[in-house]
């Protein structure tokens, strides 16, 4: 059989079967072919069925080491093969007998715990909050487990929707699909892989298919991706959803949407069913030819496999479309290309005497779309489950593959051994070199150039001799040793201090009783090491030997390094002359996976070729990128990102990224001109379904423009006028800017807050700062800053900001947990306090806090602006996606919407209190109806919901009876005013009382005002005022508890954090002196 008709044979399940026996080798770690082969039959195909039941039964039973590497080279073998060596699974494990290496990790632990409060002088807990900060940023996020599916929600307004210029289309996740965007991002940005899809008609005799199963499947979905890839070119949408698409492959993959598909497994099934779908066009089109296969010419390329088999040479042909390398163990790249193709000992491959085993690949065609498969997963035997591999493995980007082709093999071989052979004198020179950098025969070493060092120093110190008495007290006991214990009696008797006694003098020291032996006085020591008895011409032979065998040995040191760099650089440049950098490939994507075996997040880096450089594709999100980013987050053993498969192309085939021209005007094709006529047309009526959901959108903020101009002209008292402030930051982040606060008062703030901190410890920020106007945040930070100073100045900048930041989360921690009265409400003094009482997640908390002590503006002193730069750094050092800039923005606008909540109350009760009630009512609806839904999210996120439903009620019935009264007037001026309130104010509130049928209070205001008006019914009056009765009465009594269209808030004058809560406890005591009937 040929292998074009290996690859195009109709069996699919025979066809992927060694596909298959490669994944399950590669997660389960077992290499015995018949176990695999026997899960797989067991299982029927099925690759989480065949895992279950292997690593349920090795779970218990160990792996048996079985030489089957080269089982892939045999004849009968499919095109997939496995390539690579077997992955380490062994696990360190110190819950076993080995009860030394658990001592000696506890006494490291110990150590390493105590030596950090030597240094910095804080304590762990002291440490706590520092470790948690740093935790998200270099650390593994348990964050990134999506258990449940991920469903990005739709903005309500359309322009948040909206494709900006000609930025490329995302793709929403639409239930854990971040695998399906990356791969789908990459093929579609392959221009020539998107002519093919985009270009691609169903068979003329689609309506005599499917014929089976596979092509009832497969034309369905090809349909779906023509339409994918022509929203990705022509929506004005900023990102399209791809759930039609979706929902074939799933039912595919008989998944559910809580489960992650592996991107691997996606992209080979996907390659296969785009393969199978060209075929059938192709079998159509022939015209007595072998049919070309498009997907199986772009994709799928071929190796020689050669080697020896129990003395027995062989030689065989294998296709390959993902090409996979094993990870672990190797460095960069070519490392994993050169282990996977060498297999076994391939000494003996050119002799004709041997009996050992191995196998070379050479690549004798290569694909134009190159795909590497990284398996960073294998399976850890002993705890029984999959486990990713977080090494580091570097990628160029550009690949050149000439030493892997089968006509450079010859000169491939040479270069091979002269790099062992250079390697091996390299392990040599390694060796000697580190017997100089750590000389001795114990078990500390060290560097035989500072042994040496050491040794003149020694020689050449003169000897300085004191009694040990003296060297004590020269060097009194630190906290934590005892000092030296003597008798009264000796005290007395030693006079002066040892200080003012010249070293000479004999000093006496207590006598300790010991039962057979006095304790004699010993001799004089020398305050520091130095030889007792040693000549001049001693000293001077000595220091020339050690002087000279010094030199010898810097000379030796240095020769040895520059000998290991050289190697180096001759291994390094190996492959670099001219006949080895013919075949380049350039990289053009790199699939990201975050997280660990079990879960995770995809993301693609994909290289625009045209603008030459890098784009993130994050599910909807789309970003300019670069190649430092790509290695931070692709390389791997920085964090729990890595690359799971790189995507290369032929840098030679200009015709896989060029753009379409017209074949009349010779003009480049873009955007919809690049669609066939169907497709465009498709596109067209998807576009002109957002566009009249923009007008629609415009519609609705034009109504409302026009409803808040005609009540505008209603005639109003006036409100309030507290002093604003200018708006900028938000107000609960607010601080003082550098314009407001010169220099002089700066000075005068840190005065007056030293002179506090000094006089009254344990008083609060709040307490202790009155005569200092800074907001509540920025007195606490330098409450915290000042307390820290010891710290700070034992230890420097960054562990004083540490000490500060854990000061400032504890008083604000103790805030949140007191129960102060309502007019002293914390959560309007600091947000972070808001936040600990609603359990916001530490990383919300954690930011905010570094944002507040990273603020411009903290700048009163050399060192609020060394913590403040501390804090700046931190916070530059978080990347965008280790904190979910989405979830955090939407915390902030729920504490935004809380103080505007509070100033709607505070407002609306000013003007209640003023009784103007018609100014009040506004302010108190949207006070309730906010709060409302602030509750809904849990009990502390807003007020009283009591209060304030008491007192918009009373409002309305306020204005009820003003209303009321102006109608009895029988004026025509004052009984249209009175109807203007009912009509404009009043009617349109009663829904809001009665949607909430547990609010009893509520429903019996709304019945006594109905009564007051239909009271007027058997009244006599002017024929006017009962034709405007009889008009009025039914939209009063309209029992639809559908809330119609009401007013945009009203204006809220600006606040200061300072003047919000002085207001605010101003009116709320202010009501807790006035009796409130029925509350």
């Amino acid at each position: 059989m040929t292998v074009e008709q290996n690859v195009l044979q109709p069996g699919g399940a025979a066809k992927h079967q060694q596909t298959f026996l490669n994944q399950l080798r590669e997660i389960t770690g077992i290499n015995d072919i018949q176990v695999l082969q026997q899960a797989l039959k067991d299982s029927n195909g099925n690759l989480e069925l065949a895992v279950a039941f292997l690593t349920a039964k090795n779970a218990k039973v160990p792996q048996q080491e079985e030489a089957t590497y080269y089982q892939t080279a045999l004849p009968g073998n499919d095109r997939y093969i496995s390539v690579g060596s077997q992955a380490d699974t062994n696990v360190i494990d110190l819950t076993g007998d080995d009860k030394d290496d658990l001592q000696r990790a506890i006494a490291l632990s110990l150590e390493e715990s105590n030596r950090a409060f030597r240094e910095t002088g804080i304590t762990d807990e002291e440490q706590a909050i520092s470790r948690v900060l740093e935790a998200s940023i270099a650390e593994n996020k348990a964050s990134l487990k999506r258990t449940h599916p991920e469903v990005w929600s739709d903005s309500p307004n359309p322009y948040d929707r909206k494709r900006q210029d000609n930025c490329p289309v995302g793709l929403k996740n639409v239930g854990n699909t971040c695998w399906f965007s990356a791969v789908i991002q990459s093929l579609f940005n392959l221009l020539e892989f998107r002519r093919l899809v985009l270009n691609f008609s169903a068979p003329a005799n689609a309506q005599d298919l499917p014929r089976n199963q596979k092509e009832h499947r497969n034309l369905p979905f090809m349909r779906e991706l023509r339409y994918l890839f022509a929203l990705l070119v022509g929506s004005k949408r900023k990102y399209v959803d791809p759930s039609r698409a979706v929902e074939i492959l799933k039912d595919a993959f008989k998944s559910n949407d809580s489960q992650q598909q592996d991107v691997s497994e996606f992209t080979h099934k996907l390659l296969d069913w785009l393969e199978d779908a060209f075929q059938i066009k192709a079998e159509e089109e022939r015209d007595g030819e072998k049919p070309k296969n498009p997907m199986v010419e772009l994709f799928y390329g071929r190796f020689l496999a050669v080697g020896v088999l129990e003395g027995k040479k062989f030689e065989n042909t294998e296709m390959f479309g993902q090409y996979p390398l094993q990870v672990n163990g190797f460095k960069d790249l070519h490392e994993c290309l050169e282990a996977a193709m060498i297999e076994g000992e391939i000494e003996s491959l050119h002799s004709e005497n041997s009996a050992k085993s191995g196998q070379e690949h050479w690549f004798t065609e290569l694909p134009p779309v190159l795909t590497f498969e990284l398996s960073r997963f294998e399976f850890n035997q002993a705890l029984g489950r999959p486990e990713k591999i977080h090494n580091k493995l570097e990628f160029p980007p550009i690949l050149y593959l000439d030493r892997y082709m089968h006509k450079n093999r010859e000169i491939t071989r040479i270069k091979r051994d002269e790099i062992k052979r250079l390697r091996e004198y390299l392990t040599v020179l390694q060796q000697r070199l580190e017997r100089y950098l750590s000389y001795g025969s114990g078990p500390k070493r060290f560097p035989l150039v500072d042994v040496l060092q050491y040794a003149l120093e020694f020689a050449s110190s003169k000897p300085v001799c004191t009694s040990p008495v003296d060297d004590l007290d020269a060097s009194a006991p630190s906290s934590g040793t005892l000092p030296v214990q003597t008798t009264p009696s000796t005290m007395e008797q030693q006079g002066p201090s040892s200080s003012d006694v010249p070293s000479t003098s004999p000093v006496q020291r207590s006598v300790i009783h010991k039962p057979f032996t006095q304790s004699r006085i010993p001799p004089d020591l020398p305050m520091h090491p130095a030889p007792r008895h040693i000549t001049e011409e001693e000293l001077s032979v000595l220091e020339g030997c050690l002087h000279r065998w010094r030199t010898e040995v810097e000379n030796d040191t240095r020769d040895l390094q520059e000998s290991i760099s050289r190697i180096h650089r001759t291994i390094e440049l190996m492959y670099s002359d001219k006949t080895m950098v013919q075949v380049p490939y350039r990289l053009h994507a790199v699939l990201v996976h975050e997280g660990q075996a079990n879960a995770g997040h995809y993301w693609a880096y994909i290289y625009d070729h045209h603008q030459n450089r890098w784009m993130k594709y994050n599910d909807i999100s789309v970003t300019k990128s670069t190649w430092e980013e790509l290695e931070r987050d692709s390389f791997g053993g920085y964090r729990n990102a890595s690359a799971y498969c790189l995507m290369y192309i032929n840098d030679k085939e200009q015709y896989l990224m060029q753009e379409e021209f017209n074949k009349e005007t010779g003009q480049i094709l873009v955007g919809m001109d690049t669609l066939p006529s169907d497709l465009r047309d498709y596109v067209k009526e998807d576009n002109k379904r957002f566009e009249k959901e923009l007008e629609e959108w415009d519609a609705e903020l034009a109504q409302k423009a026009q409803q808040e101009k005609l009540l505008s002209q209603i005639p109003r008292a006036p409100a309030p006028s507290p002093a604003p402030v200018q708006a900028g930051e938000p107000e609960y982040l607010e601080q003082p800017s550098r314009t407001d606060l010169s220099k002089h008062l700066k000075e005068d703030s840190v005065q007056a807050i030293n002179k506090a901190l000094a006089e009254q410890e344990d008083r609060g920020p709040e307490a202790i700062m009155d005569t200092v106007m800074l907001t509540p945040n920025m007195q606490g930070i330098i409450m915290a800053i000042g307390k820290a100073r010891n710290v700070y100045d034992r230890c420097g900048p960054e562990a004083g900001f540490f000490k500060a930041i854990k000061l400032e989360y504890t008083r604000l921690l103790k805030l949140a947990q007191e129960d102060p009265p309502p007019e002293c409400d914390y959560r309007l003094r600091h947000a972070i306090v808001y936040f600990i009482q609603n359990q916001a997640p530490k990383k919300i908390i954690e930011r905010t806090l570094l944002e507040q002590f990273g603020d411009h503006n903290l700048s009163f002193d050399e060192r609020c602006r060394n913590i403040m730069k501390v804090a700046q750094a931190k916070l530059e050092m978080i990347k965008p996606d280790e904190v979910n800039m989405e979830e955090y923005e939407r915390w902030h606008q729920d504490y935004r919407n809380f103080r505007e909540t509070t100033m709607f109350l505070m407002v609306g009760l000013e003007f209640f209190q003023k009784k103007s009630y018609m100014e009040a009512l506004l302010y108190l609806i949207y006070a309730y109806q906010n709060n409302k839904e602030l509750l809904s999210k849990g009990p502390y996120r807003g007020h009283d919901e009591e209060l304030i439903s008491h007192y918009r009620r009373e409002c309305l019935l306020k204005l009820n009876e003003h209303a009321a009264a102006l109608f009895e007037s029988g004026d025509d001026q004052e009984v249209n005013n009175g109807l203007i309130i009912m009509n404009e104010l009043i009617v349109p509130c009663l829904p809001l009382l009665l949607v909430d049928e547990m609010e009893e209070k509520d429903i019996v205001a709304v019945e006594d005002m109905r009564n007051r008006w239909c009271s007027y019914l058997g009244q006599e009056m002017e024929p006017n005022l009962q034709e405007k009765l009889t008009d009025f009465l039914p939209k009063l009594l309209d029992c639809s508890t559908e809330i119609k269209g009401f007013n945009d808030p009203p204006k809220l004058p600006s606040y200061s954090t300072h003047e919000l809560c002085e207001r605010y406890a101003r009116i709320m005591l202010s009501l807790s002196r006035t009796p409130a009937d029925g509350r």
